[in-house]
């Protein structure tokens, strides 16, 4: 349900539009000037604007400019008793969407309204669109490590220097690669990625190298490797401490030589590929064990690049929580939720085993499952049931059993049920308040209660 802010020093008016917009289901809400309008729109998550151009205390094309600078996709209609060409150029020019003058026209002030509203969720689209087809996401932390990644990858990726990123699972490998290769000079050449772990042993060559017609028995085309499609550009071998000796053996030579032959084939095709490694493996150890070429190690790792775990930086904990609350929230097209300072210290006393990738399973959950804010009572509920959460003191721990969930839903109803429940006898009963209280319909709160079979003193 869209809500919409007016902004008009005259009552008759903000009572005249609040009266129609309302009759349209949406929620409206308005103040009398445009200095406490702008500090509204700082505080709440308006989808629209209706704002007029002479007021007192504050002009409105100053709230304009302003509200902008605030919120640069918050759509603004202006309106004024005293329109004229110039005035409405003029706004459009500082980034209104429209202009209607007074006293407003109801049908083309609807159409209006839902134009912007229109155009709103359109921008929202694009940006979740664009974000998600980006070539790369920030590294985000300021953390000493995190700052010294960021260094390295600013004076390595220039060069061809072939780079060994290592790590733990879900810490961030694969964006460093990404970034190594978005700031070379091949960045407009192709990044080619290829999980060693993933491809069966019998089939990798044929991924790297590529294959002749004929080669095997279900070689019924010829077959262009990674090495070749990444020529020119950035050949990313993850979790390569997993490839076979025999493989290992031939991307050694492709390296030394800068040339490779397809499976099956005789002709050397030659290639100029960098090539940026990654493991979560300790290589030094699976040389000794005989596992891994020593010989490859050196030529793979001219650079070094390590990345800690989440940790070993929990400083950075809180601002890669709320860059997930922020692209998650989008992303459901919902208001952004706001965590508490409490919130975040239960977040970084959790044991992080699945680093940068179970943190933002961790928020997507919060969100679901949490009020507008959530709360540290909200980590120690929703944690992550394959890694005890470590309660703060004189906190109670949860009891629940996990074991009882056989997927993800049920949980998830599980704990609406109880905390609807909560809420429903903190509040004795009282679903109005309740409703009000947790930001759902009344009619929506009692769809639950009667969903999940909630009675009074039960």
């Amino acid at each position: 349900m869209a809500k919409i802010l007016i902004i008009d020093d005259e009552r008759a008016i903000r009572n005249t539009l609040r009266e129609i917009l309302e009759y349209e289901d949406y929620v409206v809400e308005d103040i009398d000037n445009g200095i406490d309008g702008l500090e509204l729109i700082r505080k709440n998550d308006y989808d629209l604007v209706l704002c007029d151009i002479k007021m007192n205390r504050m002009d409105g094309m100053e709230v304009l400019t302003e509200g902008l600078n605030i919120r640069p996709d918050l759509p603004f209609i202006m309106i004024s008793g005293h329109g004229t060409v110039e005035t409405a150029v003029e706004a459009s020019k500082k980034g209104a969407f429209d202009f209607i003058s007074k006293p407003p026209d109801l049908n083309r002030l609807l159409i209006t309204v839902r134009n912007a509203l229109d155009r709103g969720s359109l921008v929202t689209e694009a940006k979740v669109l664009k974000r998600r087809v980006s070539k790369v996401r920030p590294i985000l932390g300021e953390s000493q490590a995190i700052l010294k990644i960021k260094e390295t990858i600013d004076r390595v990726a220039p060069t061809d220097a072939r780079v060994l990123v290592t790590g733990a699972n879900g810490s961030g490998k694969e964006l460093v690669a990404r970034w190594l290769h978005e700031k070379s000079n091949r960045s407009n050449a192709p990044l080619i990625e290829v999980n060693c772990a993933a491809i069966p042993s019998e089939l990798i060559e044929s991924e790297l190298f590529g294959h002749e017609k004929g080669s095997f028995t279900s070689a019924i085309k010829q077959r262009i490797g990674k090495f070749e499609s990444a020529n020119g550009g950035t050949l990313f071998l993850d979790e390569i401490g997993d490839m076979s000796p025999s493989t290992q053996a031939k991307v050694l030579r492709a390296l030394q030589e800068n040339k490779i032959t397809r499976v099956g084939g005789e002709k050397e095709i030659e290639v100029d590929v960098r090539v940026v490694a990654a493991t979560n493996k300790d290589l030094l150890k699976e040389i000794e064990a005989g596992n891994f070429r020593m010989d490859l190690y050196h030529r793979l790792s001219v650079i070094l690049i390590h990345v800690p775990p989440l940790t070993d930086r929990k400083d950075d904990i809180g601002l890669i929580t709320q860059s997930f609350l922020d692209e998650i929230c989008n992303d459901y097209g919902m208001p952004v939720k706001k965590i508490s300072d409490a919130a975040l210290e239960a977040l970084k006393a959790l044991p992080w085993t699945g680093n940068i990738r179970e943190l933002r399973n961790m928020v997507e959950r919060l969100i679901i499952l949490s009020d507008k804010t959530i709360t540290d009572g909200d980590v120690r509920a929703f944690a992550n049931p394959s890694s005890p959460a470590v309660v703060t003191a004189g906190a109670p721990a949860p009891q629940t059993d996990f074991d009882q969930f056989t997927n993800f839903q049920e949980y998830k109803d599980f704990a609406e049920r109880e905390y609807i429940k909560f809420k429903l006898e903190k509040n004795n009963w009282n679903v109005s308040k309740t409703a009000d209280d947790i930001d759902i319909q009344r009619s929506h709160l009692y769809s639950k209660i009667e969903k999940f079979g909630l009675k009074r003193g039960e």
